[in-house]
C-alpha cells in the first residue's frame, strides 16, 4: 500500500510538472476566458474583435466622404461578429440557467435528504426505545422463569396445606401447654409464697416460744433466789422465838 501511494504521488508529481502554469495561474486563465470569451490560448479574444468591429464602424461613420457601401460594410461585419458574440452568451446563459435549476435541484434533494436523515434518526430512537422496552420485557420474562422454576420444584399446595394444618395444631397444643405451665407455675409461686410465710410465721412462733422459756427460766431462777434468801433469814428469827 506505501508503495502504491508513493507511485500515484509520483505519477501527480509528474503531471503537475508537464503544465505550463500553476493551480493560482490555471485559475486567473480560466477566469480571463470565461471574461473575454477566450476558448484557446491563441488567436484574438471574441471581444477585441467586436470592438475592432464597432470601432471601425463607428470611425467610418464619423467621414464626411460618400462612404455608405464602406458603413454598410462594416455595419453587416459589426452585426456578424456581435452575433457570433452572442452564440456562446446565450449558450453561457443556457448553462447558467441549468446551473441554477441544477442547484436548486440539489437544493431540494438536499432538504429530502435531510428529512430522510432526520426520519431515520427518529426511527432509529423508536427503535432503541424499543429495543430496552424489549430488553425489560425479555428480563421480566426471564425472572418470571426462574421464579416458575422455584414454585415447580415446591410440594404440592394441598402437602403445603397440611403441613401448615398441623404445625397449627402444633402450635395450639403448644400454646394450650403454655398456659397449663403458666397456671402451674402461678400456682407454685402461690403455695411457694404461702410456704414462706409460714416458714415466717413458724420461725416467729418459735423465737417467741423461745423468748417465753428464756423469761420463765429467768422468772424461776429469781424466784428460786428469792425463796433461798427467805429461808436463810427465817431460821434465825425462828430459833431466837424459841
Amino acid at each position: 500500500m506505501l508503495a502504491k501511494g508513493r507511485k500515484v504521488a509520483g505519477r501527480a508529481e509528474m503531471m503537475a510538472a508537464n503544465y505550463a502554469f500553476g493551480p493560482l495561474e490555471d485559475d486567473i486563465i480560466i477566469k480571463h476566458r470565461l471574461l473575454t470569451r477566450t476558448t484557446t490560448t491563441r488567436g484574438e479574444p471574441p471581444l477585441k474583435k467586436l470592438q475592432k468591429k464597432f470601432t471601425a464602424f463607428a470611425l467610418e461613420v464619423e467621414k464626411e466622404a460618400d462612404n455608405y457601401g464602406d458603413c454598410e460594410r462594416l455595419a453587416k461585419a459589426f452585426l456578424q461578429e456581435l452575433n457570433t458574440f452572442e452564440i456562446p452568451l446565450l449558450k453561457s446563459k443556457a448553462v447558467i440557467d441549468a446551473n441554477v435549476r441544477e442547484k436548486e435541484n440539489f437544493n431540494d434533494l438536499k432538504d429530502e435528504i435531510n428529512g430522510q436523515i432526520l426520519q431515520a434518526q427518529a426511527e432509529i430512537e423508536d427503535l432503541k426505545r424499543q429495543l430496552e422496552e424489549s430488553k425489560k420485557e425479555r428480563q421480566h420474562k426471564e425472572e418470571c422463569e426462574s421464579i416458575r422454576k422455584l414454585v415447580a420444584m415446591q410440594p404440592p399446595r394441598s402437602e403445603t396445606q397440611k403441613v401448615i394444618t398441623e404445625l397449627e395444631k402444633e402450635i395450639a397444643m403448644l400454646g394450650t401447654e403454655n398456659t397449663a405451665s403458666s397456671r402451674t407455675l402461678e400456682l407454685r409461686k402461690k403455695q411457694f409464697a404461702l410456704l414462706l410465710h409460714v416458714v415466717d410465721e413458724l420461725q416467729n412462733t418459735i423465737e417467741e416460744e423461745q423468748r417465753s422459756l428464756v423469761e420463765e427460766s429467768r422468772n424461776a431462777v429469781d424466784d428460786h433466789n428469792k425463796s433461798g434468801v427467805e429461808d436463810a433469814t427465817g431460821v434465825p428469827e425462828a430459833m431466837a422465838v424459841d
